[in-house]
């Protein structure tokens, strides 16, 4: 997770091989609900910043790659034949049109580096959300789940001082992961 960018455009064509990967991302159902939009314009990256509290790292990143999921996309495939069950869509344990849209993430993330670049992972707030989705024309029914910046990492020891980073300690993997049964 990075949160300071060098100067430099991302290629075109790297950009393309990142967001690619999202066809390939789990997606329950293959109902296939992930949106991406891209964002490489630099006064549009500003206006988001500003719309953002513009005390952020949003306007130094070359690219922005906002991650979506209509979740519609998983009811229309839930109630077509080969899903239904006893002819009813399933009830849904939990919302996988958002886990479908962290994998999708992850994978982006993960893409960047295989890449050569950076990229840190933020969310927009609930009060910026119906403005930053009217500047982009992002549609009502796609929910933006998270935004990705990316781009050649500078020196971020900045964010370290204002961050969580030197507040709250890496949680450990005996605190986090347990074996054969929980506790």
């Amino acid at each position: 997770m990075v949160r300071a960018y060098a100067p430099g455009p991302v290629p075109c064509d790297a950009i393309e091989r990142i967001v690619s990967t999202v066809r390939r991302a789990p997606s329950a159902g293959f109902s296939q609900g992930q949106r991406l939009l891209v964002v490489t314009d630099v006064g549009m990256r500003q206006t988001i910043h500003e719309l953002l509290g513009g005390d952020g790292w949003v306007d130094q990143a070359p690219v922005l790659i906002v991650v979506g999921v209509r979740e519609a996309d998983y009811h229309e495939r839930y109630t077509k034949s080969d899903k239904l069950v006893d002819g009813e869509e399933i009830e849904w344990p939990v919302p996988y049109w958002h886990f479908d849209a962290g994998a999708a993430a992850m994978l982006i993330l993960l893409a960047a580096i295989d890449e050569g670049y950076a990229a840190g992972l933020f969310g927009v707030f609930v009060d910026a959300m119906q403005p930053f989705k009217q500047v982009l024309n992002i549609p009502e029914d796609v929910a933006v789940t998270s935004c990705i910046t990316v781009g050649k990492p500078a020196d971020d020891s900045r964010w370290d001082a204002v961050t969580s980073r030197l507040t709250q300690a890496r949680r450990s993997v005996d605190d986090l992961v347990y074996w054969e049964r929980w506790g």
